[in-house]
């Protein structure tokens, strides 16, 4: 059985801030716009943290079952290690998206946007999907798509948008730096796994692209971000190039990558990926709050 170590463990934390950052960038531009809601920023965090930690779990599930995880770089995963049993993932990771579900009602109650309902089920689909079902679009290289889309996007336009009833575009510049960040932690974890993933039939983008093609796109990423940020503050408040606190993460970690970083060495560079996405989410918020 495993332990709760190995449960937080495989819950990876440290793709946490790839969940709340962007929440954060999307109540920012609810405080330009003077429609702040503290308890609807609370609620959709939890929205995003319920699908960001199930969404972890069920790729833990669906890659163990696979044997995908059989032979890993990084962290040992519970099935992949033989640490729980595929069944309890899979009840964990359902258990996540039904916790996001509930929270995800209460916000949608609370601003009266009913039709959101319908965009919840595609994030806890696309959650599932990611590596899940017969055919997983994890597996056919378009991941970064959805995680762009859902991940970056949808979560900081819909965090603005059902505290002000509408959609500003710096929130979508905004929701397009947190996607490619979002993105970034993504390339960062499947460059690691480029060898194991080929074995396992596993065709990511970055199987695809390569070795070398990777690392480039991973930099690519990190100067959408850099620019995201500031088209962002330039259509609210330059005090939202706060923003660009993301710099001091993301600059190690991009130099790293295109050094040829390799195996563990390159989960040091994820969290600071992720590292990057919280500062940028969280200097737009700031930066927001004292412009205002």
């Amino acid at each position: 059985m495993a332990s709760v170590a190995e449960w937080i463990e495989g819950a990876r934390l440290r793709t946490l801030p790839a969940a709340v950052a962007p929440v954060l960038a999307g109540a920012g531009i609810a405080i330009h716009e003077q429609g702040f809601s503290a308890t609807r920023t609370i609620l959709a965090a939890l929205v995003a943290l319920g699908l960001q930690v199930g969404v972890n779990y069920a790729n833990d599930y669906s890659d163990g079952v696979r044997g995908t995880d059989a032979q890993r770089v990084g962290p040992q995963r519970l099935v992949g290690s033989g640490a729980a049993r595929p069944g309890q993932v899979r009840a964990a990771a359902f258990g996540c998206f039904g916790l996001a579900a509930v929270f995800g009602l209460v916000l949608v109650a609370l601003a009266g946007q009913w039709w959101l309902i319908g965009v919840g089920a595609a994030c806890i689909l696309a959650a599932w999907y990611y590596t899940g079902g017969k055919h997983p679009y994890g597996y056919l290289g378009l991941g970064e798509v959805f995680v762009f889309i859902f991940f970056g996007l949808v979560a900081t336009v819909g965090t603005a948008y059902v505290q002000l009833g509408q959609a500003p575009w710096p929130a979508w510049t905004a929701g397009t730096g947190m996607g490619a960040l979002a993105c970034a932690v993504l390339v960062c974890n499947n460059l690691r796994d480029i060898a194991n993933d080929k074995a396992a039939g596993k065709r990511t983008l970055e199987t695809r692209l390569g070795e070398r093609g990777s690392r480039i796109f991973y930099a690519i990423l990190a100067g959408i971000a850099v620019l995201a940020v500031i088209a962002t503050a330039a259509g609210t408040t330059w005090w939202a190039l706060a923003g660009l606190a993301m710099v001091i993460f993301l600059i190690p970690a991009t130099q790293h990558v295109l050094g040829g970083g390799q195996g563990l060495t390159l989960v040091r560079t994820l969290k600071f990926t992720g590292f990057a996405e919280l500062a940028g989410g969280l200097g737009i918020f700031a930066g927001m709050l004292i412009g205002a």
